[in-house]
């Protein structure tokens, strides 16, 4: 797994922000810019190079789930692997983030090696395709 990749991480909580943050850090990423709401994130996304994405699902005005939309629909970020954090666990509520585009999915609360895991699952098939 590539640590040396930016990280975008989206959510509205600031402290969630840091718990995230942190994790990332101990797992050996060093490069994490991070947005409050998914409008400020598909800005950062048009206009910097990231390699993931890591975004809560509740936000306002853009949630989560639209962001991914967003990205999906973008040949430019299209690419970009996407991980969605939420508290829903619900079947309805991942198979609708599947159907969105979402490569994986997070319901918290969750430690480093939970995101670790997903993480990996995400970079190590685009690592076999490049």
């Amino acid at each position: 797994m590539d640590t040396n990749i930016n990280v975008l991480i989206v959510d509205d909580y600031n402290t969630m922000l840091r718990i995230i943050r942190t994790f990332l850090r101990q797992i050996g990423f060093k490069n994490i810019s991070e947005a409050n709401n998914g409008e400020e994130a598909l800005e950062k996304l048009r206009t910097g190079y990231y390699g993931l994405v890591i975004s809560d699902w509740n936000m306002s005005p853009m949630s989560g789930l639209e962001l991914v939309e967003a990205v999906r629909a973008d040949a430019a970020l299209a690419h970009l692997p996407f991980i969605l954090v939420t508290a829903e666990g619900k079947a309805e509520k991942v198979v609708a983030a599947k159907a969105a585009g979402v490569d994986n999915y997070i319901v918290k609360p969750f430690n480093a090696a939970t995101l670790e895991r997903k993480i990996s699952a995400v970079l190590k098939p685009r690592a076999a395709d490049g």
